[in-house]
């Protein structure tokens, strides 16, 4: 019985090198007229239908470990090394892949508090100056994991850190309302103890049924 790629993902030697033409992007021949043929048409449907699927299990597999060799990828998914190594290296290239990183034990790193801080910034002060040199305080504080500006619950903008105990959280906080203060109408705060009160743990594995 003849194996269906998109029922197993696996790719058989003919078609692992049709892959590769795709994936290099090679030109396909047409016609005198400048048309391509109806089998080529059905060629290249079933490449692009094959090459969005390698890059989804690809994506699926470094999220669920980014630490696998192409290697062993390349068992997985059942398709070459070389063909691994490419579509990761486009990944990269496109910004699909941004970086790779670790999901560490932070009690075990020695810290104890998570922290949501949203904050509401007066209108009259926003601006892009005023966001670059928010961009620069924020550099300054390498437990501060992420911050962005958004809308919601009257809020404008969303600090998340993490903290060696609560002091640190207060001794932080407390800066940063007397160095920006004057330019919010609002603070709040959201806080968590590591590894207390977890639904479902942080990972980015989940993210595989939303690729499939």
């Amino acid at each position: 019985m003849k194996r269906a790629f998109i029922d197993n993902a696996r790719i058989d030697k003919t078609e692992d090198r049709l892959l590769k033409s795709l994936i290099r992007l090679k030109p396909l021949e047409t016609h005198a007229t400048g048309k391509l043929t109806k089998k080529r048409k059905c060629n290249y449907c079933r490449l692009s239908i094959m090459r969005k699927e390698l890059v989804s299990r690809l994506l699926i597999e470094l999220l669920r470990n980014s630490k696998q060799s192409d290697r062993k990828l390349a068992k997985k998914l059942g398709v070459s090394q070389p063909t691994i190594t490419r579509t990761r290296g486009k990944l990269e290239r496109e910004g699909l892949i941004r970086n790779y990183t670790i999901i560490p034990d932070f009690r075990k790193l020695g810290f104890e508090i998570i922290a949501f801080t949203f904050v509401k910034m007066s209108p009259e002060v926003v601006s892009d100056e005023f966001i670059n040199k928010i961009k620069e305080y924020a550099s300054e504080f390498p437990n501060a994991i992420f911050a962005s500006t958004g809308e919601g619950l009257g809020m404008t903008g969303m600090i998340a850190s993490i903290h060696r105990n609560y002091r640190d959280y207060a001794r932080k906080l407390t800066r940063f309302r007397k160095d920006w203060g004057k330019y919010m109408d609002n603070i709040k705060s959201f806080i968590m103890v590591v590894d207390e009160g977890v639904i479902k743990d942080f990972s980015f594995k989940y993210l595989e049924e939303n690729l499939i």
